[in-house]
């Protein structure tokens, strides 16, 4: 079950934190607490007192230093088995604290293991296995829930165990199954307003740390251009971003390096996007709990009036995977990776 640390710090939630089928819990408020399993919603017949969840989120943050209070209304914090608490109080919610604990259930798993659990095809999976190998850019895009840091955590273990990697989250899930691995966390700003961490800054120092690729959790606003200027300079790198389809993820990727300031152009944007992103996972989670890949696309690196080009590879269809008619991009680099030229192109 669980030790006597692990219940003292989530009290009731503890049988739903040990419980290894849950993936998520939340609370709307001490009467409605809610769990995801497989995919599916559940409501619980748990009901808590107001101080009982304020109790169990004061507990948890002891361990993340995070603070939590009237001029910090949210936090983001790693609970110490690895799942990712999320809270909201009032003002910002109208009465009750909201709270959100995702875990991280299948952090530990390969694109081989996610094959075998109907995420992909094993045909996917051997092609970005070549691809992370040969130090292809790539870009995984999907909703909330539709495992983009499984697909990214799986992605990153695949790299060549020789490399150093550094990954770069506002809240450390990211756990690669490599021996060089450096993490970096985003930090708040204390009373005082300073202190500050943002994404942009781990992402220019992560630079000076000698890495062979970088890894960016999510991109969500302007550190957007400073991950395109890295993997333009040389360096594979991947990351995640909130989009409804690959060719929307590209659109949005050209969009949030507009949020660095005036001075940044869609004519600069756009083709820097087209050279640094070789790949984009499209990922989804369906109505009945399954996640999957559901589109696999290349960029040619040509472009039309700030239109990038995107070519399908692979397409979920009505049950199965079809190839499309895209082809692999920088195919020399497969061939100074060693990989055979026959697995180039999955058929």
């Amino acid at each position: 079950m669980f030790d006597s640390d692990f219940a003292t710090t989530f009290g009731p939630l503890a049988i739903y934190m040990a419980d290894r089928e849950i993936e998520e819990i939340w609370i709307n408020s001490p009467e409605r607490i809610f769990i995801a399993r497989a995919g599916q919603n559940e409501l619980t017949n748990l009901v808590l007192t107001t101080d009982e969840v304020r109790n169990i989120v004061e507990r948890a943050l002891m361990w993340s230093g995070r603070r939590l209070d009237l001029s910090h209304p949210f936090v983001d914090a790693r609970l110490p088995d690895g799942s990712r608490l999320h809270v909201a109080i009032p003002e910002v919610t109208p009465q009750h604290w909201a709270v959100n604990i995702r875990k991280h259930l299948l952090r530990n798993l390969s694109l081989k293991d996610l094959a075998a659990k109907g995420a992909m095809s094993s045909e996917i999976a051997i092609l970005l296995t070549n691809c992370v190998r040969a130090g292809l850019n790539i870009l995984v895009s999907g909703g909330t829930q539709a495992g983009k840091t499984t697909m990214l955590n799986a992605l990153v273990s695949a790299v060549p165990i020789k490399e150093r990697v550094i990954t770069i989250e506002e809240v450390f899930e990211l756990k690669p199954n490599l021996p060089d691995v450096i993490s970096l966390q985003t930090r708040s700003a204390n009373l005082q307003g300073e202190g500050e961490i943002p994404l942009r800054r781990l992402i220019k120092e992560s630079l000076r740390m000698r890495p062979s690729r970088i890894i960016v959790g999510e991109v969500r606003e302007a550190e957007a251009l400073d991950l395109l200027i890295a993997l333009n300079s040389g360096l594979p790198g991947m990351g995640t971003i909130h989009a409804n389809s690959a060719r929307d993820a590209i659109v949005k990727l050209q969009t949030l390096p507009l949020l660095a300031g005036e001075n940044i152009s869609q004519k600069f944007i756009a083709p820097t996007v087209a050279s640094a992103i070789d790949i984009v996972l499209q990922v989804a989670l369906d109505a009945s709990g399954q996640r999957r890949i559901l589109e696999v696309c290349s960029l040619t690196g040509r472009i039309e009036n700030n239109h990038i080009e995107v070519e399908n590879l692979w397409r979920w269809n009505e049950g199965s995977y079809t190839r499309g008619l895209g082809s692999l991009p920088h195919q020399q680099k497969f061939s100074l990776a060693g990989i055979p030229v026959e697995t180039w192109f999955i058929s």
